[in-house]
């Protein structure tokens, strides 16, 4: 299906695919750089995981209120402000001097970045013709499949030659020419008048999630178990809080009648748990080759290359084999695949033979990229359209919490054993063990989708 020849709606295309190209490769560039950015702030290596699951969290605590601002503000002038926070963001990361004004400028970042996707592809259903909305969709995913492809090498290369900060400003450049042509090629829409958004709802959600993450990132081996045992209170206090506010309410942010669907509410903690394990592994596996293996930043990105590239082929495998095998055979097997690769990633070692490091890396990629799909589609497959809207921002939400709670669980998980004078040698490889067998604990709750749904 070929794309309208209209200059604004390909002008709209190439606006709304850029975009989502900076939010993506902001979420992988940084992986890379981490040992350096440690370095120039003079913080430990093994500190650095909070710099990506601020950004990751930010995303996931915004996203859901992105719909409701288009429709409140206009849908031109809030991708317009998405863009211009997210390059502001975007400065003020290249320009930080302290851990501490980093990670407050990544959730600047991460504001704009959460309406980048949304909104644009909003602006996408409401300016391109529904006969060709199919293919203006897969033409605005290539940009999201470049993003985890040229962020490590991109990141590692930058940091290795010129310096970390810029990573960040090259935002700049790209941002300001994405402002000018929103300016100059989105039109401008009637503002309508939406519903009262849940503003409550959105703030008891946010809450539990950097609550629950907070309490994963206390160190085990401090004095800060009471701090972390009232962060865990207050996640628990605040779903049952949500719950007590959306039982019989349909304006709630995401209606209770969601969970009824049969298999959305186990492919949501399905996904949860299986994105845990495998979201960890684009931060372990820059460190590890760079702290451990001594690799320079460029090489540690290089290395990388092949997981995303077998991720890319793998997905027109996905559609053929689950016709074949089904939706519940195929995530089984394919689970365990996914979990088995991140274990094997605990035998690496300096010693390790190259190839064999490129074929686990590949199977990953593979695995992990028709993983998701199968998740993303079984999960909303049987949602009523009335709910498809809500189902989808609910889970983009859990999406983006799973990277950030990868993130924090692996590095404070490294962190901890690197302190242990016994476990010192094998934190890594412990690591990936333990989150290797969290994504294989996902098989379980699989195993309980209702074949009957998948249609």
């Amino acid at each position: 299906m070929r794309l309208s020849n209209l200059p604004s709606q390909k002008a709209l295309l190439w606006i709304v695919a850029t975009g989502f190209f900076m939010q993506t490769l902001d979420t992988t560039i940084v992986n890379t750089a981490l040992p350096s950015m440690a370095a120039s702030l003079g913080e430990p290596v093994l500190a650095m995981h909070p710099v990506v699951v601020a950004y990751t969290l930010t995303m996931a605590s915004i996203t859901p209120a992105s719909g409701w601002l288009a429709d409140r503000f206009g849908t031109r002038r809030v991708y317009f402000a998405a863009i211009l926070i997210f390059v502001l963001g975007s400065l003020f990361c290249a320009s930080a001097h302290t851990l501490t004004q980093l990670l407050a400028a990544r959730v600047v970042q991460g504001v704009g970045g959460s309406m980048l996707l949304p909104i644009g592809r909003l602006a996408v259903l409401r300016s391109v013709p529904g006969a060709q909305y199919i293919a203006a969709l897969a033409f605005i995913s290539i940009a999201g499949q470049l993003g985890p492809v040229v962020g490590p090498v991109m990141g590692g290369w930058l940091s290795q030659t010129i310096g970390w900060h810029w990573i960040f400003l090259i935002n700049v450049p790209v941002g300001a020419l994405g402002l000018f042509a929103v300016l100059r090629f989105l039109p401008q829409e009637e503002i309508l008048t939406p519903p009262r958004f849940d503003m409550l709802g959105c703030a008891l959600l946010s809450t539990c999630m950097v609550a629950f993450s907070l309490a994963l990132d206390v160190p085990f081996d401090s004095n800060q178990g009471a701090w972390s045992a009232a962060l865990f209170a207050l996640s628990v206090l605040t779903v049952w809080g949500y719950w007590r506010h959306a039982r019989g309410n349909d304006r709630a942010l995401f209606r209770l009648g969601l969970f009824n669907e049969p298999n959305f509410s186990v492919g949501l903690a399905g996904n949860l748990i299986c994105r845990i394990g495998s979201s960890a592994i684009p931060f372990l596996l820059p460190l590890l080759l760079q702290v451990k293996l001594g690799f320079s930043p460029l090489h540690a990105g290089l290395v990388l290359l092949p997981a995303a590239i077998a991720g890319t082929i793998a997905k027109p495998w996905i559609a053929p084999l689950v016709q074949r095998f089904g939706y519940d055979k195929f995530l089984m097997v394919n689970t365990v695949m996914v979990g088995g690769a991140i274990v094997s990633f605990s035998l690496i070692t300096p010693a390790w033979p190259l190839a064999l490091g490129i074929a686990q890396l590949a199977v990953f990629g593979a695995s992990n990229s028709m993983q998701f799909a199968a998740m993303n589609s079984v999960t909303l497959k049987g949602l009523q359209s009335a709910d498809a809207g809500s189902g989808n921002s609910l889970f983009s939400m859990v999406q983006m919490l799973a990277l950030g709670l990868g993130v924090t669980i692996a590095g404070t998980m490294v962190g901890a054993l690197n302190k242990l004078s016994w476990a010192q040698n094998w934190s890594f490889s412990l690591t990936f063990i333990c989150v290797g067998m969290v994504t294989l604990l996902s098989a379980l709750v699989f195993r309980r989708m209702d074949a009957r749904y998948f249609g």
